[in-house]
């Protein structure tokens, strides 16, 4: 199961909780953040979950649908931001320019800067603490032995008994619920307020970093900080030495071509190992088993 659709579910994410945020400014920080980053995190689940009800009761490639939901997700923002009846920032019709954008998110809901003087601020700390969570989730409950089954093979996954249409939309569920909070936590942590282009590709970033961490929660750690630190480096380069952006986007992809190489270049030396002691591919499906039933917990 692939989700495209991390860009629509982060746009989605942050329009709700700049909603929720501007429509109770006067409750206390300690109601009104977790309430904000919830409401993102909801918005994206639902977005998700679309898909993955698609997905599991109408057989709809997720591919196909995250990346309509994504277009859709991006036209709703910019019917939004541009209604004064809506979220777009009264200032900004009194003053006559119309800039799509929200007005300031109550400072109660704003996250912490870690670094001054630096957009480095808290969110960070929470990314971190979800990866292990997540981890911890895929390979230390009965639930995620059976998420990863599901999305190893859902044909034996269907055979041993685990409903695979409920864990199918659960996943896309849980993907857009991860998305949405992001979305959430870029408008709290970094704009304080919702403007457009605020995803800036992070969805597709997402899912390179995800193949380059070996589709690991661990391995997503450092994948990330090293394009996050790539794609920073690239915007000082451009400004300062003109470097194209263009690059990064190229590096991106042989990434991606170099992480895929890798795989089938691995599964092609364990199948003529097979081959050569006079075994079948069936013993790779045999000897991974051990490994399989030894997460189960």
């Amino acid at each position: 199961v692939i989700n495209i659709g991390g860009e629509g579910q982060i746009i989605v994410g942050a329009l709700a909780a700049t909603a929720l945020s501007l429509s109770m400014p006067e409750q206390p920080k300690w109601i009104l953040l977790p309430l904000t980053l919830g409401a993102g995190a909801l918005a994206g689940a639902i977005w998700g979950g679309i898909a993955g009800v698609l997905k599991a009761r109408l057989g709809v490639n997720e591919i196909l649908s995250t990346v309509m939901l994504n277009t859709i997700a991006l036209q709703l923002m910019n019917f939004l931001l541009r209604d004064p009846r809506l979220l777009l920032d009264p200032a900004q019709v009194k003053a006559g320019t119309n800039i799509p954008q929200s007005a300031a998110l109550p400072e109660q809901v704003w996250l912490l800067r870690l670094v001054p003087r630096t957009l480095l601020h808290s969110g960070i700390i929470y990314a971190v603490i979800l990866a292990v969570l997540v981890y911890l989730l895929l390979w230390r409950t009965t639930i995620g032995y059976r998420i990863r089954a599901v999305g190893l093979n859902m044909a034996a996954s269907r055979y041993a008994g685990i409903p695979v249409r409920s864990y199918l939309a659960l996943s896309l569920t849980l993907s857009g619920a991860f998305a949405g909070l992001a979305g959430a936590i870029e408008v709290t942590g970094v704009h304080h307020r919702m403007i457009e282009g605020l995803s800036g590709g992070y969805g597709f970033s997402g899912i390179v970093a995800a193949l380059f961490g070996k589709l690991h929660p661990l391995g997503t750690i450092p994948a990330s900080f090293f394009f996050g630190a790539l794609l920073e480096g690239a915007n000082r380069m451009q400004r300062t030495v003109q470097v194209p952006a263009a690059l990064v986007i190229a590096m991106q992809g042989l990434v991606v071509l170099f992480v895929v190489a890798s795989d089938i270049f691995v599964r092609r030396r364990g199948r003529r190992r097979v081959a050569e002691s006079g075994g079948s591919d069936d013993e790779l499906v045999s000897d991974a088993a051990p490994q399989q039933e030894a997460s189960h917990p």
